[in-house]
């Protein structure tokens, strides 16, 4: 078939749509001439349904191309910079705020008690009297405590008087004992002399009486001789002579003298020996002495200690602290026992909040980071003060590590045993490169992250520093300016070519 042909059976079929659009005219003409006027109510239902289906017909051509052009798109994802800021670390937990200080007072003396000043719950200052004593029974124990002083000494002084004279009374004796000792020997050995030159007096005199009898036998052949005469006279002198020597006489006198001088010594000595056992058996030696000194010490210190007890006690008892009585047994009227509890004290001004932290964040405490108290509004510096090297178990039964944060300038808006929020600062770096915390995944590798390079999603392995609630801290892969996903919910994935959507 050459053109001509073909240019003819086009014309022709340009020719054929012509009629037969003429002859649809001409019978829609034809049928409204013919047609009845339609009801308003019919008329208003095809109208709907009109306006309906044309609606329909746009959203499924919508959707239709809606899917052409997805099927044909690059997903859109959000990316935003890589950047250097600051960033700090912090563990965030409650705990109770409770007294680093107590103080549990008992009773220093046996004293009845007169006036509690201070009630359970209530405050009080530093050198406030808590509780009083009884005037009239303080004054009693008072002048007691002073007597029994007193008499510690006065029995002290008692034995050592006593001890002294003991001591004398030794040294009398042993000074006499010596003396009459030496005094019977003297006296003795005096005696005897007297009494050997009495012997020998009476010796000589007898034998010249002797030999006087014999001259007298010798001339009593010649009785009217006048030697005869002188020899009787002798005798006669001799005899008395014997009898009444006056050497002798005088020695005799004197021996007697002696001897009842002799006899006092040997009397005076017994005295003395009994003085000197008597003196031995109530002198002190030195252990007794050691122990009389000791025993009057310890009374002495007993007895002023409390003295001293019932004189400070004069004002009752104070607080050495600001802070809160949080237990009372002292009762009013009543005599406690020395050593008996009265009350309890607890520092306000000394104060710090408990906390347990759990195995996961024990590593990143340690004692001296500052931390942020937060109680009732109002906000305080803290500092870890001592972490418990003993874990516990919580009413979960896990195992958690107690820990004292102490509150650094505490003031009376603290109340003892509330709650309190805490936020130990645990580290901070700056000028970290940082990404936010959902932009980081982990894998079986690893860390990483998605960034967006050309078009294309790039995988990235990162090492992590340290994290707060919205950041991270890129220690390694990433450099400042590079484009990452900052959500990865979207089923991105590798080497897949997007459209990001840099965020501000």
């Amino acid at each position: 078939m050459n053109e001509m042909d073909l240019q003819k059976q086009k014309e022709m079929k340009k020719e054929e749509k012509l009629r037969a659009k003429e002859e649809k005219k001409k019978a829609k003409s034809e049928n409204k001439r013919n047609k009845t006027p339609m009801e308003p109510s019919r008329k208003k239902k095809i109208i709907r349904r009109s306006i309906f289906g044309g609606v329909a017909a746009v959203v499924v051509l919508f959707i239709v191309y809606s899917n052409i052009a997805a099927a044909n798109a690059k997903m859109v994802v959000y990316t935003m910079s890589v950047a250097r800021g600051d960033i700090e670390q912090t563990v965030s937990t409650s705990g109770s705020v409770v007294s680093d200080e107590i103080k549990t007072y008992f009773a220093p003396v046996s004293i009845q008690v007169g006036t509690i000043h201070v009630a359970v719950g209530e405050s009080a200052s530093k050198g406030e009297a808590i509780l009083t004593y009884d005037e009239k029974d303080f004054a009693n124990e008072k002048r007691t405590a002073e007597l029994k002083l007193q008499q510690n000494e006065g029995s002290y002084k008692d034995s050592m008087q006593k001890n002294n004279e003991s001591l004398g009374d030794l040294s009398e004796a042993n000074v006499n004992l010596a003396v009459l000792e030496q005094q019977i020997t003297d006296i003795d050995n005096y005696i005897k002399e007297l009494q050997r030159q009495v012997d020998d007096k009476k010796a000589a005199l007898a034998h010249e009486g002797a030999l006087l009898q014999i001259s007298l036998i010798d001339w009593a052949d010649e009785p009217d001789s006048d030697e005869y005469e002188n020899l009787q006279k002798l005798v006669q002198i001799n005899n008395y002579e014997q009898t009444n020597n006056a050497d002798i006489r005088a020695w005799e006198e004197e021996i007697q003298k002696y001897t009842e001088m002799l006899n006092n010594c040997k009397e005076y000595k017994s005295e003395m020996k009994s003085q000197k056992s008597s003196a031995e058996s109530t002198k002190l030696n030195a252990g007794g002495r050691e122990e009389l000194q000791a025993k009057t010490e310890m009374e002495n210190i007993s007895s002023q200690e409390t003295l001293d007890a019932i004189t400070a006690a004069g004002n009752g008892i104070v607080a050495d602290f600001n802070g809160v009585v949080t237990e009372m047994n002292a009762v009013e009227g009543k005599t406690p026992a020395v050593g008996e509890q009265l009350f309890k004290l607890e520092s306000t001004d000394n104060v710090k909040v408990t906390i347990t932290i759990s195995k996961y964040d024990l590593e990143k405490i340690k004692v001296g980071q500052k931390a942020a108290v937060t109680i009732g509004g109002f906000t305080y510096d803290g500092e870890v003060a001592k972490i418990d090297k003993m874990a516990t178990k919580n009413n979960s039964g896990a195992a958690v590590v107690n820990t004292d944060i102490k509150i650094i300038n505490p003031d009376e808006n603290i109340f003892l045993g509330v709650e309190a929020k805490v936020s130990i600062s645990t580290s901070k770096s700056e000028g970290a490169l940082l990404v936010p915390f959902s932009a980081v995944n982990t894998d079986m590798e690893g860390s990483f992250v998605y960034a967006v390079e050309n078009g294309i999603v790039v995988k990235k392995p990162v090492q992590t520093g340290i994290s707060s609630a919205v950041d991270v801290e890129i220690t390694e892969g990433l450099n400042e300016g590079d484009q990452i996903l900052t959500d990865v919910t979207g089923g991105v994935s590798e080497g897949m070519a997007v459209t990001a959507v840099p965020q501000q």
